[in-house]
């Protein structure tokens, strides 16, 4: 029997904002971009010296940034005029589009802050279209009860229930799949071209095989499922069409050729990146 893992990735220490102190899992060395999936971090400590300094106001353009807490409290505002504060099991989504300014600032002083931070690229039609914003908290993200288990719906649909988050054109599917104790979980290929899983507590096995926490896996598209977990154990499931087009990264702007990157700076330095450039 083939295996449904094709490959094994490990996130590398990394530090963004005004020195938060992350895990970077794609878009590091060791794996770049993963169509449409441009970056993923996970923030996680209990020192408030590796998060209290937070992102302060920066710009976006060309993708969604998706933000998903486990932990903590962490404040967002934009240049919209947008504000809100993401808790345990809330999410916020957002669509710089065009351009927009944005700060990501804990609420909290000390505790443990957990969380991740996605980003989701926008093809070419759509990175000049307008910016949105979306706040989900926890009591409106779906669960599928299953009993020493629960799937969190996050985006996309999952036996019945579909997630607040919509990524149109991408078929974006993530699931939060929480273990309390030992538990199967049966997860069926919806078509994406692109299907990641990630083991942030604890162990999980995938179709037989272990993954450790840390572990990013690269899964079959077409195979089904099926994960054990065993107590205090979590896993992202990400799954999405890709885009398919050239990918221009420079810092917090994603286009598709260096031109546009060079214009998103200077409009970013002539202050025309975003409709207003200061935070409301």
């Amino acid at each position: 029997m083939s295996s449904v893992i094709l490959g094994r990735f490990r996130g590398m220490p990394a530090q963004d904002g005004a020195g938060v102190k992350l895990t970077r899992i794609i878009n590091q060395p060791g794996l770049k971009h993963q169509d449409p999936f441009l970056m993923l971090d996970e923030f996680r400590s209990d020192n408030p010296d590796d998060y209290i300094a937070g992102f302060p106001p920066h710009p976006h353009r060309g993708f969604c940034t998706l933000t998903y807490m486990l932990a903590g409290q962490m404040e967002h505002k934009d240049s919209v005029g947008n504000t809100g504060v993401v808790e345990a099991g809330g999410v916020q989504w957002m669509k710089a589009a065009r351009g927009i300014i944005h700060a990501e600032m804990p609420k909290q002083e000390a505790g443990l802050m957990w969380g991740f931070q996605l980003w989701v690229n926008l093809p070419a039609a759509e990175k000049m279209s307008e910016p949105a914003w979306y706040d989900y908290p926890a009591d409106v993200i779906p669960e599928v009860d299953r009993g020493n288990a629960v799937i969190r719906v996050v985006a996309g649909e999952h036996d019945g229930k579909t997630g607040p988050v919509d990524a149109p054109g991408r078929d974006f599917l993530m699931l939060d799949l929480v273990f309390n104790a030992a538990e199967t979980l049966t997860v069926a290929a919806q078509g994406q071209r692109q299907r990641l899983g990630y083991v942030y507590k604890g162990n999980v096995s995938v179709n037989g095989e272990a993954v450790a926490r840390g572990e990013l896996v690269r899964l079959d598209t077409d195979a089904e499922l099926i994960i054990e977990g065993s107590a205090d154990s979590g896993l992202l499931l990400l799954a999405a069409q890709p885009i398919n087009e050239p990918i221009a990264q420079y810092g917090p702007f994603v286009m598709n050729n260096s031109v546009e990157i060079e214009q998103a700076i200077r409009d970013y330095q002539n202050g025309t990146l975003a409709a207003n450039q200061k935070l409301t």
